[in-house]
């Protein structure tokens, strides 16, 4: 082999290696960036990824030709999945209903087409249960604390569902990580101690965002957040439309269980009301303390039984703003709820 021949193996391989060490570093940050806007999206609508990996290859191709693509890795999967609950008029679980008994818009125009419909009874359930420790609900709090803990009891199959705790008055105290072990969940519930003010947006938010809120999982998980409190909130950083944002992003259910036992409608109960109904939950208004143990039960049941829809929408559009949901029932006294929408990407 000639010294010539020598030179321009040594300029090959050197500007192979180069080429090679580029196109990785590329493209793991591509698949970086994806995986960032899955969980910014948390999964609700996963669009537009799209990344084109592309250099000047003259040298290690010697071919004349530079700025050829090299790589293209393209993923486009305009697909909404979500779950709702379809009652009666009495509030409980209608079963063996099909796509046929309901109509689905998104953002107001029909969608494009169902592609899966089913009845999902026996999901894995994420759950996070946030206990207001301020300092008004100290006369029932004994109690409520005693009827969490027999929530979790029930709730959680060890080795299939986890929870964590959550103890909040001016800040959020996390009491018991995710486990799916539910002596070390009781015991996180009776270490809460009361007293302080109420930050329950600031709790609900980093509920969301901290602990829920990830790139869309290999199957199908529920996901909740039940909020014992008085919605009363005079400490967070964060608003209550933000607290929802959140949480509609991270496709979460918020239960919302009222400690007020005034009688009276207060400006606290309406709030609880707002987060749940914009996340596809519910509230429940106990005035005697025995009924906050049948609102876990309720919210319970609920959780072990709603259908999963996953769409098409008729005018796809990777636009970063927020997209409302319809599901409409078509049969009388049948009553749907569901989350108010998501938020798409942005391409």
């Amino acid at each position: 082999m000639t010294d010539a021949s020598m030179t321009k193996v040594k300029k090959f391989d050197w500007a192979g290696i180069w080429a090679v060490t580029v196109y990785g570093l590329m493209i793991l940050g591509a698949v970086g960036a994806l995986r960032a806007k899955g969980t910014a999206q948390a999964n609700s609508y996963v669009v537009a990824a799209s990344a084109v990996i592309a250099a000047d290859t003259s040298g290690a191709l010697d071919s004349g030709e530079a700025n050829e693509p090299v790589l293209t890795i393209r993923k486009r999967v305009d697909e909404v999945n979500v779950l709702f609950i379809a009652t009666d008029r009495h509030g409980k679980f209608v079963r063996n209903l099909s796509e046929k008994d309901f109509a689905f818009s998104d953002d107001h125009k029909p969608v494009e087409s169902i592609l899966a419909f089913k009845p999902e009874t026996d999901l894995p359930i994420e759950l996070g249960l946030l206990m207001d420790v301020s300092g008004s609900v100290e006369s029932r709090f004994g109690f409520e604390k005693a009827a969490a803990t027999g929530f979790l009891q029930h709730i959680i199959r060890p080795g299939y569902d986890k929870a964590f705790v959550v103890g909040f008055n001016r800040e959020s105290h996390l009491a018991q990580d995710f486990t799916d072990n539910v002596p070390m969940l009781a015991a996180g519930v009776q270490r809460l101690k009361d007293g302080g003010g109420t930050a329950l947006y600031d709790a609900v938010y980093q509920a969301c965002k901290d602990k829920l809120l990830r790139e869309r999982a290999d199957h199908p998980v529920r996901k909740a957040i039940v909020v014992v409190s008085d919605g009363e909130d005079n400490q967070s950083e964060h608003t209550k439309a933000q607290a929802i944002e959140m949480a509609q992003r991270a496709e979460v259910l918020i239960y919302a269980i009222s400690t007020d036992d005034s009688g009276l409608i207060l400006r606290g109960d309406k709030v609880l009301e707002e987060l749940a109904t914009a996340t596809g939950g519910r509230a429940f208004f106990p005035y005697k303390m025995k009924d906050i143990t049948r609102s876990f039960a309720a919210i319970e049941d609920e959780l072990r039984s709603q259908y999963d829809v996953s769409y098409k929408p008729s005018d796809f559009s990777a636009d970063g703003r927020f997209h409302s949901i319809q599901i409409t029932a078509l049969k009388k006294d049948l009553q749907v709820r569901a989350r108010q929408g998501y938020f798409a990407p942005k391409q």
